[in-house]
C-alpha cells in the first residue's frame, strides 16, 4: 500500500482546459472551456489558482500561480468519443476502443416504433435538441397529450423527458429501462437519461434534480472492480453510481446540486474512513456547458472555489484529494455538445509537495493506475502511474 489511505475524487464535469491534440477530429479545434470562461470577466477563483487550475489553460493566462500549493497538470484522452461514461471508466483504467453510435439526426423509425409499442404511448421530438428549449417546444404539448419527449444530442444518449404529473419519476424510470433495452442494447447508445421537469407553462418549465442515468456498462474492469475484490470501500457521490452501473459502489447517494454535491462530499469524509470517495459535480456541464451559458458558468466555478475550503480543510494527513474533469463542455463554443479537451489534474494533501508538475499524461487512465498503485491492488489495463511523482 501507498502513502494514502484514502483518496476524495472530484470531477467537475465538463470541466476542460484547452483543446485536445486530437480535437480536430471532433471538430473542436480552439476549444478551451476554463480559459473562455475565465476570459469572460473578473472570475474570482483564489483557491483555485493557488491549486495550478489557472496554469492549463491556453487561452488565458491571468489566473496563473507560480507555485502551486499541490501536484498540478492535465490529462489526454485516449477513449473513442468524448462521452460523460468513457470519460470516467478511462479515468478508472478502462479505455474504449469503439466510439458509442451517436443520432444526431433522431433515432430510427424502427427504434422509435419499438420504443412507443413497449411503453404504450406515442413520443415527441425524436431530434437533436437543447434539453432546456425542447422544454419549451414541446412541454405543453406534452402535458396535453401525456407523451414523453424523446431527444438526443451531439452524445450518444437516448433522452426521455416528462413532467412530474404527467408521468411521475418512477414510471418515467421504468420507460427508461425499456430504452435502454432498445437503444443500448440493440442501437449502440451509451446512455439514456430520464430528465423530469415541473411548471405550468412553456417559460417556466424546469427540470428537476430527479434525473437518472443509465448507462451500458463498463466493457471491463475499472479501478472500482479493482477495490471491491480487494476489500476498499468505494462512496459514490452524485451520478457516479449511475455511470458505472454500480460496479465496484459500496455505497452511494445522488446529489441535487453541486453545493449538495460538495455537502454529501464533505458528509462522506466524516464518516468514511478509508478507500475512496468518488463525486461528480455536474451543473458545470448539464446547467451551463450545454446552454452556452457562460455567466452560468463563471458563477459556478466560483461557488466551487468558495465550497473548496471545505474539503481541503477535512483532509487528513493520509487522504489525497484530485480535482479532474470527465471532458470538455465550452460554453463559448458554436454548438452545445461536449468538446474535446484535456481536464485538469490537480492533487492535493499533507503528503503532496507542493508545485510538483506533472505535465500532460497520455491518458486519464494515469489517474486510475495512480490509485491502483497505491491501494496495492492488481495493475490495470491502462496508465501509468504517477504515484512516486507526488
Amino acid at each position: 500500500m501507498g502513502p494514502f489511505r484514502r483518496a476524495i475524487v472530484v470531477v467537475c464535469d465538463g470541466l476542460g482546459v484547452g483543446e485536445a491534440p486530437d480535437a480536430a477530429a471532433f471538430g473542436d479545434q480552439g476549444s478551451d472551456t476554463v480559459g473562455h470562461v475565465l476570459a469572460s470577466r473578473d472570475v474570482q477563483i483564489p483557491n483555485l489558482r493557488a491549486l495550478g487550475l489557472g496554469n492549463l489553460t491556453p487561452t488565458f493566462d491571468g489566473a496563473r500561480c507560480p507555485r502551486p500549493e499541490g501536484a498540478w497538470g492535465k490529462m489526454a484522452e485516449k477513449s473513442a468519443g468524448k462521452d460523460t461514461a468513457a470519460g470516467h471508466w478511462e479515468m478508472t483504467g478502462l479505455v474504449t476502443s469503439k466510439a458509442f453510435k451517436v443520432y444526431s439526426e433522431g433515432f430510427p423509425h424502427e427504434l422509435v416504433a419499438a420504443f412507443e409499442e413497449r411503453i404504450g404511448r406515442k413520443v415527441l421530438g425524436n431530434k437533436a435538441a437543447s434539453g432546456t428549449e425542447i422544454l419549451k417546444e414541446l412541454g405543453e404539448e406534452h402535458v396535453r397529450s401525456g407523451w414523453p419527449i424523446l431527444y438526443t444530442s451531439g452524445d450518444s444518449v437516448f433522452q426521455v423527458a416528462a413532467h412530474e404529473d404527467v408521468i411521475p419519476p418512477e414510471d418515467l424510470y421504468r420507460i427508461c429501462r425499456i430504452g435502454y433495452e432498445l437503444a443500448c442494447l440493440q442501437y449502440g447508445v451509451c446512455r439514456v437519461i430520464a430528465r423530469p421537469f415541473v411548471g405550468t407553462a412553456r417559460d417556466d418549465f424546469k427540470r428537476t434534480p430527479n434525473r437518472r442515468d443509465f448507462p451500458v456498462p463498463p466493457g471491463g474492469d475499472t479501478l472500482l472492480d479493482r477495490l471491491a475484490a480487494a476489500g476498499w470501500p468505494v462512496f459514490g457521490v452524485g451520478k457516479i453510481e449511475d455511470i458505472f452501473t454500480g460496479r465496484g459502489i459500496s455505497s452511494a447517494v445522488h446529489t441535487k446540486s453541486d453545493s449538495d454535491g460538495i455537502d454529501q462530499t464533505v458528509k462522506a469524509m466524516g464518516e468514511v474512513e478509508r478507500g475512496l470517495i468518488f463525486t461528480n459535480l455536474v451543473d458545470f456541464d448539464t446547467l451551463y456547458g450545454h446552454r452556452n451559458d457562460v455567466p452560468g458558468y463563471a458563477k459556478n466555478l466560483e461557488l466551487l472555489d468558495e465550497r473548496l475550503p471545505d474539503v481541503l480543510g477535512r483532509l487528513r494527513d493520509d487522504d489525497v484529494f484530485v480535482l479532474t474533469a470527465d471532458h470538455g463542455c465550452d460554453p463559448a463554443d458554436v454548438s452545445t455538445d461536449h468538446t474535446r479537451e484535456n481536464v485538469p489534474l490537480l492533487v492535493r494533501g499533507p503528503r503532496i509537495r507542493p508545485g510538483r508538475e506533472l505535465g500532460v499524461r497520455a491518458t486519464f487512465a494515469d489517474l486510475g493506475a495512480t490509485l491502483a498503485d497505491n491501494f496495492g491492488v492488481p495493475s490495470l489495463a491502462a496508465g501509468r502511474s504517477f504515484l512516486a511523482e507526488l
